[in-house]
């Protein structure tokens, strides 16, 4: 319990001492809006380490190099833990947002500063504004905000398991024209969610697999992305399971 009541402790910390600097980025933002999306990603990028440190994990990186760092790209992971949000964002080359539930919105100063960093919020009942949702992803990677997401929708109890991918999630790699960068992810649930409420030390395994673009696909390719992109990631963790 000791990790997660310093971990808990900290992020509030965090919180309340950020809000001058939230003001501070806000202004940032009216005279150059780089400068401030790049400050806002170094200071989360340095929030999310501490709480990796504190929790005691041990991250293991595989294929870093097939991440492309000069362009937007959508990321598209599998999900069994909160924790999966701060390891892969500590290794974004570039400003990146999240597709978070709309559930988010309700937590003051931690939605202010995912606004910052371009995550965006989805109603998972309400199938239209889960398309508009998807509409502001492709205009975020077309101004060079790369996107990350979850196709499974919600994070998954079940060990060495996966969710069926939702189809609409790749429309932001097709309409944008972006790479779809294939995450895998291995016992992150074994720092958390495998024993709430304890926080415990863990070995975890992140693979990167090679960008995927859409534009040379065929239209029945294309079809079936969800499906591809689902395959290489269940190969990779089954792959990945023995360095844990």
């Amino acid at each position: 319990m000791i990790r997660f009541i310093l971990v808990a402790l900290f992020v509030f910390i965090f919180l309340i001492c950020s809000i001058p600097i939230l003001i501070v980025e806000y202004f940032i933002g009216k005279v150059n809006m780089d400068v401030k999306n790049r400050s806002s990603l170094a200071i989360v990028n340095w929030a999310f380490r501490v709480c990796l440190f504190i929790s005691g994990v041990k991250v293991t990186v595989i294929g870093e190099e097939n991440v492309p760092k000069d362009e937007a790209v959508l990321y598209v992971g599998n999900h069994r833990s909160y924790f999966d949000i701060l390891i892969t964002y500590v290794r974004v080359p570039r400003p990146t947002g999240y597709v978070a539930k709309k559930e988010m919105l309700r937590y003051p100063l931690l939605r202010d500063w995912m606004r910052y960093l371009h995550c965006l919020f989805l109603d998972r009942s309400d199938l239209k504004q889960g398309m508009k949702t998807i509409m502001e992803g492709i205009e975020k990677v077309k101004s060079g905000i790369s996107i990350c997401i979850f196709p499974e929708g919600t994070r998954n109890k079940i060990n060495d398991t996966f969710l069926p991918f939702h189809d609409g999630s790749f429309k932001i790699a097709d309409k944008a024209g972006c790479a779809i960068v294939p995450m895998t992810l291995n016992n992150t649930a074994g720092v958390f969610e495998d024993h709430l409420p304890k926080i415990k030390k863990a070995h975890v395994v992140l693979e990167y697999g090679k960008p995927i673009y859409m534009n040379e696909m065929t239209r029945e390719e294309k079809k079936g992305v969800s499906s591809k992109v689902q395959e290489i990631i269940k190969e990779t963790y089954f792959k990945n399971k023995e360095l844990v």
